[in-house]
């Protein structure tokens, strides 16, 4: 990557902070972009970079100040353990058009994903997912993309798209290299019906709020098998972000959303990772920004303590697992890790496949979902998926 890139980028502004008792920062260890230096983004682990646009955010607009306000509160935390090579690369600066922006975004991100670094994009408007899932394009890859949001941002004019329908780009684009599709944290009364009956036709999946405040722990593995996670502060109630200005009493806790990064980060196969829509205007006491910058810490955190697992080692690594269920004349076939006790099961593709004869497709689960198979049930999430691969 030439070093013309940071032409569209402005440099960071690091803060000074008192370093009395010796507490190491991140300031001190991540490699920021300053007036008189450019890190170097070869061989670099992450790369955090600033979107300074919210101008297809409504009402949320101040969420363009945001990357600097999270910054702030990052900066100051301790490393996480197992540091790798971070840099930040700065803000780009917003186009003149918010499509100008979006190409940018797009060029920008996609060269960082082909030069194998993890770009960490801190919005601005949620709408900016659209180009970091074009920039995914040029891998020539299947892609599976999740949300975190309160609401499933559908619906109104695909023409003029929004941080409230992006969705719908991501769907109607063409080529069509969506697999598959989740959101997380979603809420009832926030949500038209008609919306979920259109994922449950496409076979995507929508995890209601309560299901992670139910245990948050069964959503890792929809987040292990996610290339793109862009995450909406929304979804987070008001009582621990309230800079957002839909902002509500319900939503994710602080804890559930530090946890769903942190899995995120572990992932194998993630590529990009986008916090969006924080906006300082609407902040209280900055503890919007502190939980922001805490978010960010748990993603890196995720990223440095990666195991290798599928699809980045070979299956016959891992322990097999056959359950037989008699009553359906069927058997499943279940894997776990020994490097990270996660499990997976192998969902065969459907026989009219012929291209795909004796292939099967390796998707994350639970052990909750083997000990289901095991009283001979067949998993929900098993059939879901064979269904989705007919």
């Amino acid at each position: 990557m030439s070093d013309a890139i940071y032409d569209l980028l402005s440099s960071v502004d690091t803060p000074y902070f008192s370093n009395a008792e010796g507490t190491p920062r991140l300031a001190e260890r991540i490699e920021v972009h300053r007036f008189d230096f450019r890190p170097q983004i070869e061989g670099a682990r992450v790369a955090i970079l600033g979107i300074q646009d919210g101008r297809r955010s409504g009402d949320n607009e101040g969420c363009a100040t945001a990357p600097n306000a999270i910054r702030e509160a990052l900066y100051r935390l301790t490393p996480p353990r197992n540091w790798q090579h971070t840099i930040d690369l700065g803000d780009l600066r917003p186009g003149i058009t918010e499509q100008d922006t979006a190409a940018a975004v797009r060029s920008l991100v996609g060269e960082l994903i082909e030069m194998g670094v993890i770009p960490l994009v801190l919005g601005g408007g949620q709408d900016l997912t659209y180009p970091l899932y074009q920039a995914l394009e040029p891998l020539g890859q299947a892609v599976n993309l999740v949300t975190i949001d309160s609401r499933l941002d559908f619906g109104a004019d695909p023409e003029d798209m929004t941080s409230k329908n992006f969705l719908n780009n991501i769907i109607l684009h063409e080529p069509n290299y969506l697999f598959h599709y989740s959101n997380i944290g979603h809420q009832g009364y926030q949500t038209d019906p008609d919306t979920l009956d259109l994922l449950e036709q496409m076979q995507f999946d929508a995890h209601r709020l309560g299901k992670a405040h139910e245990d948050i722990r069964q959503l890792e593995p929809v987040l292990r098998d996610a290339d793109l996670v862009s995450f909406d502060m929304g979804a987070i109630r008001a009582a621990d972000h309230p800079a957002h200005d839909q902002a509500g009493p319900n939503g994710l806790d602080a804890l559930q959303s530090c946890a769903l990064a942190r899995y995120a980060g572990q992932s194998d196969r993630v590529k990009c990772f986008g916090l969006f829509e924080h906006n300082p205007d609407l902040d209280l006491r900055n503890l919007g920004a502190q939980l922001a910058g805490q978010i960010v810490w748990h993603f890196l955190d995720g990223v440095y303590n990666q195991v290798a697992d599928f699809p980045k080692c070979d299956k016959s690594e891992y322990t097999r697992y056959v359950v037989d269920l008699p009553n359906i004349d069927h058997e499943v076939v279940f894997l776990k890790s020994g490097r990270s006790d996660r499990w997976w099961m192998d969902i065969p593709f459907p026989p009219t496949h012929q291209q795909h004869a004796e292939r099967t497709l390796t998707v994350p689960c639970t052990y909750a979902t083997y000990e289901e198979a095991a009283q001979g049930d067949l998993p929900d999430a098993w059939w879901r998926m064979f269904q989705k691969l007919a």
